[in-house]
């Protein structure tokens, strides 16, 4: 098999998560997405939703400081009992603890990582597969807009665009990608044109070359 490691990036409601899933299933892979996040937090010593908010948001040093200087009552709001954090960690090192993490889990091969820049993070490694997972705004917004009952048409392209304002800024912020392009990747998947099951079996064909 040419590959042990596939990293999917996806932008939002273009079914990387299930195309991401389906594919490990079918290789019997191991599946990883939040575990990024919960072995970066380990590293870091932090709230795993705090280093989840690094990805997302630019107010996360802002926040992490706050979070550290409250008072000791309150403390435990924040770190778990024990924990020590004596100098506040910057954005940096929050990417730099989520990359390591992905380092870490693409080692132990055989994995599906989805999300959190995994393709930047493993670069034009042999054995990685780099897939984008997109499709055009329009359909992401009829796919949210259908998948949570709750949104308006004009709430759904609002969380579209707030979702694609953010990816960019964490590949900025975190990669130096002024710009994603599809030379970023190996294989990109437009789910505007191929179906979950194509877009697997394009995926699988990749991965067995």
């Amino acid at each position: 098999m040419g590959k042990v490691v596939v990293c999917i990036s996806r932008t939002i409601a273009a079914g990387g998560e299930p195309i991401g899933k389906a594919v490990a299933e079918q290789l019997g892979y191991r599946y990883v997405d939040e575990e990024v996040i919960t072995l970066a937090s380990e590293k870091a010593g932090l709230d795993p939703k705090l280093v989840a908010d690094a990805e997302h948001r630019a107010s996360i040093l802002s926040r992490l400081i706050s979070a550290i200087t409250v008072p000791p009552a309150l403390e435990a709001a924040y770190y778990p009992p024990r924990a020590e954090v004596l100098v506040p960690p910057t954005q940096d090192d929050l990417g730099a603890f989520i990359r390591e993490a992905i380092g870490e889990i693409a080692e132990q091969g055989n994995t599906v990582i989805v999300a959190h820049a995994a393709s930047l993070a493993l670069g034009a490694r042999p054995d990685v597969l780099r897939v984008l997972v997109t499709a055009s705004v329009a359909t992401r917004v009829h796919r949210l807009r259908h998948s949570a009952n709750l949104l308006s048409e004009s709430d759904a392209a609002t969380a579209v665009q707030q979702s694609d304002k953010e990816r960019d800024y964490y590949l900025r912020r975190f990669y130096h990608v002024r710009e994603e392009l599809p030379t970023h990747y190996d294989l990109v998947v437009n789910t505007d044109v191929l179906s979950i099951q194509q877009a697997v079996s394009a995926i699988l064909a990749a991965v067995r070359a």
